[in-house]
């Protein structure tokens, strides 16, 4: 009776094994989280009076990721502050404020940086960072490249000031442009730009972010190792815009910021897809790469052709500088005509502008997944309508 009991035992083992079910596959891991970064400009509060609380009233402040507050200059090879007045002295009247609450004289932290306070208090899952450099503000990283240590201490204890210490979540360097020319040249060689992000890894750690722009121009990429600088920073941020536009001589026109190349292109290679292409080449991994995209336009007059490739004279009338006009404007008042390479443009009388929309950003947000990218990020927030209608195409 006993040994017939353990045999039916084991009997029930076996098919008990046999019936279990498989172990179950390893569920994958989620992805990476995606970046939706956002330039706020410091002197966007004096003519373009697009404050911290556009920011909250648009709905930006809910859909970005991370903001980016630019610049602060880099001066004699150290960080600075860019203009102190817009960023913690001007005091914010209570109809200008995030919270309709006006600074006093006894408001420890005025202007942007006590309303950034303020939107990081209404929105805590939201990064800011501060952003150094800029095309007119790169000309003190040649010193800085001499040596990083001492311009990463510099950037830390601005950083870190107890006026605003805990605003910043990291640092980002918008350098124009390492190992080559952007309205001043510089010659620190190909390792200059790696080397000065390390130092700020070093002294900033693993816990803040370190980020970085880099040029769209693909000729422009070649000048530095962009895999050992990619190898410190949360990511880069390609500037893909800018390609074309009257301002910078060009006498046809063609859209500023085309994502694919299309018959007729004035210049191979000046696209969004031919500059991710280079960075991958070079070692940047996807998840560590954003593009760009340029909430504003490109334009020409004196032009008598609809179709891009025409004849211009010159620059058209922008309201802050000639060629050059926010898609809050354009949108209204030049509205698109057709598109090409994956972006619009539009004619309306003599002149002709090239400009995103919210459909050619959801075309380009959905090549960005394509390509498994870390995100995008606009240039720069004050170009939106106030409904913020490209942001919300940037959030895809």
């Amino acid at each position: 009776m006993h040994v017939r009991t353990a045999a039916f035992a084991l009997l029930v083992l076996i098919l008990s094994a046999c019936q279990a079910p498989s172990r179950p596959e390893p569920e994958p891991a989620p992805p990476h989280e995606r970046v939706l970064a956002g330039y706020f400009t410091e002197w966007g509060s004096y003519g373009r009076a697009y404050r911290v609380q556009n920011v909250a009233a648009s709905g930006a402040a809910g859909k970005l990721t991370h903001l980016l507050y630019a610049f602060g200059k880099v001066d004699g090879g150290r960080c600075a502050v860019g203009d102190p007045w817009a960023a913690y002295q001007k005091p914010v009247t209570a109809a200008e404020s995030i919270d309709n609450v006006a600074d006093t004289g006894a408001t420890p932290l005025r202007g942007n940086f006590g309303q950034l306070w303020k939107l990081k208090g209404a929105h805590p899952g939201l990064k800011i960072l501060w952003s150094f450099g800029g095309w007119t503000g790169s000309a003190g990283f040649t010193q800085a490249a001499k040596d990083p240590a001492a311009f990463a201490k510099s950037c830390y204890d601005l950083i870190k000031d107890p006026r605003w210490s805990g605003l910043f979540d990291g640092i980002d360097v918008d350098w124009e442009y390492p190992n080559a020319c952007g309205l001043q040249c510089d010659r620190s060689g190909r390792e200059s730009l790696a080397k000065v992000l390390a130092a700020l890894r070093a002294t900033f750690g693993t816990g803040a972010l370190v980020t970085a722009a880099v040029p769209g121009d693909v000729k422009k990429l070649g000048a530095v190792d962009l895999s050992a600088a990619a190898a410190q920073v949360d990511w880069l941020s390609a500037m893909t815009y800018d390609y074309f536009g009257a301002g910078n001589t060009d006498v046809r026109t063609a859209p500023h910021s085309p994502l694919t190349t299309y018959p007729g292109i004035p210049r191979a290679g000046a696209t969004v897809e031919a500059t991710v292409d280079q960075l991958l080449k070079q070692g940047v991994p996807s998840a560590k790469l954003l593009f760009g995209v340029g909430f504003y336009g490109r334009g020409w007059t004196g032009v008598r052709s609809p179709a891009p490739g025409a004849a211009a004279t010159g620059p058209a009338p922008g309201t802050y500088e000639k060629g050059m006009e926010d898609y809050k404007v354009l949108a209204g008042r030049c509205p698109p005509t057709g598109t090409v390479g994956g972006t619009a443009y539009a004619r309306c009388g003599a002149q002709w502008w090239s400009y995103d929309t919210p459909d050619t950003i959801r075309g380009k947000v959905a090549y960005a997944k394509s390509r498994a990218l870390g995100g995008v990020f606009a240039w720069e927030l004050s170009g939106d309508t106030p409904d913020g209608k490209l942001l919300t195409a940037l959030a895809g």
